[in-house]
């Protein structure tokens, strides 16, 4: 019998990325659940695979910090023994709305930093594992970007919805890249998704237009990114998949 394969998802202590990592424990995966500060709630997601039956552990890092990447995905090689099939690259940051004249370097280094730098990073790590031209195994990796990319909104999230665009750009280059190498790269862009990271945000005024009328809920977008993980997704790559109920993301 075959060895579990094995997901590394950053940022899976709480949101999608805890969904995601319960979901993919259940679908018979191995998880890496990674976290940066809240070890408690990484520690909780795993608890719940274990008792579960599932195999699963928690892992810190900074995407945000090359030396902390390439630690955490030996940290990975280690436990296991063998390499990872899907990297999920969840974390990410936003910020308080804020006007792009009134915005500081700080907020900006730190917002790509970790939202594109980290997911270049962590891309990195995982295409020299995976890669056939490198012994790899092939694999699967998705990036979770956001519908903010393709919106455009006033004295909103400008910073944001530029990292995010920049998760589109890297799932199509590295999709064309390494396709031929057994990669298969993707994304998923969702919608407004109830969240700890959303939920300080006042959303009330774009949810009175949205068609379901309501956020997602973590699990609603889990869905989708574990689907571009499973073989059911083995020609789909350079895709990006709205899912945000029927809001009117694109221009």
């Amino acid at each position: 019998m075959s060895p579990p394969p094995i997901a590394l998802i950053t940022g899976a202590s709480r949101g999608i990325g805890a969904a995601t990592a319960r979901l993919a424990a259940a679908r018979g995966w191995a998880v890496a659940v990674n976290y940066q500060q809240r070890r408690d709630a990484a520690d909780a997601v795993v608890q719940d695979i274990v008792r579960a039956g599932g195999d699963a552990i928690t892992v810190a890092g900074d995407v945000g910090d090359e030396e902390q990447v390439v630690a955490l995905f030996e940290a990975v090689n280690r436990h296991w023994g063998r390499p990872l099939s899907a990297l999920v690259n969840n974390a990410g940051v936003v910020d308080k709305p804020c006007r792009v004249e009134d915005m500081s370097g700080v907020r900006l280094e730190r917002m790509f930093r970790i939202n594109v730098l980290g997911s270049f990073y962590c891309a990195r790590e995982a295409v020299r594992r995976m890669s056939t031209l490198r012994g790899g195994a092939g694999g699967s990796i998705v990036n979770v970007s956001s519908g903010a990319a393709l919106l455009g909104a006033a004295n909103q999230y400008v910073d944001y919805a530029a990292s995010k665009g920049g998760l589109h750009t890297l799932v199509r280059w590295l999709a064309a890249r390494f396709g031929g190498q057994g990669v298969l790269v993707n994304g998923v862009a969702p919608g407004i998704t109830d969240t700890a990271m959303v939920g300080v945000h006042d959303l009330s005024a774009a949810l009175a237009k949205h068609p379901l009328g309501r956020a997602a809920r973590p699990e609603e977008i889990a869905w989708p990114i574990a689907f571009l993980c499973s073989p059911a997704a083995s020609f789909v790559s350079g895709a990006i998949l709205d899912v945000n109920g029927g809001a009117m993301m694109r221009p």
